[in-house]
């Protein structure tokens, strides 16, 4: 049978429990058309890059399956009718991956990063001013302050500039 890698998207509103339970719903049909599931990794809820259907986050989880063709086109089916389901990706892969996918080394790998650090406290960010740009680099650009004068160029009112508002023009009948 054909390997795939399939990874949905859920609702951010929903909870851990609501998400187990649609992913062993999936797992079921999977399993009652002749397939099986290799594996099946809870991501987390993370951020997306954009909104999809009102939502900024989701519930990420990915399930590798070896079943034919037709279980999956059905769960891909069940899961555009369901409102929780934002989006899902399939992909027929040669061979499923043994250790944890590249997203579970990743959460491992900054799970350990924090421990060495001690936590969130020691990452510097207490002294930081959070307000403005100032420490932002300005480039080849000068600072305000040490712009040339602006010349012989006379002040805005004395301008001969046409008026915005339209107070001063005629209307015409």
């Amino acid at each position: 049978m054909p390997l795939y890698e399939h990874v949905f998207l859920a609702r951010q509103d929903l909870s851990a429990q609501q998400i187990e339970e649609l992913t062993a719903q999936y797992k079921g049909v999977i399993e009652q058309m002749g397939g099986k599931i290799a594996k099946s990794e809870y991501w987390g809820v993370k951020t997306l890059t954009y909104r999809m259907r009102k939502n900024r986050k989701a519930h990420f989880t990915l399930m590798n399956v070896d079943a034919p063709a037709a279980a999956v086109a059905e769960v891909e089916r069940q899961q555009r009718i369901n409102e929780d389901i934002l989006r899902q990706l399939t992909i027929r892969v040669d061979e499923h991956e043994a250790e944890p996918s590249a997203m579970m080394r990743k959460v491992d790998r900054d799970r350990d990063r924090d421990d060495r650090r001690g936590g969130f406290g020691d990452r510097g960010f207490g002294d930081r001013d959070r307000g403005g740009f100032g420490d932002r680099d300005r480039g080849d650009r000068p600072p305000r302050g040490d712009r040339p004068p602006r010349g012989d160029r006379p002040p805005r009112e004395d301008r001969d500039v046409p008026s915005v508002t339209g107070g001063d023009q005629e209307q015409g009948s």
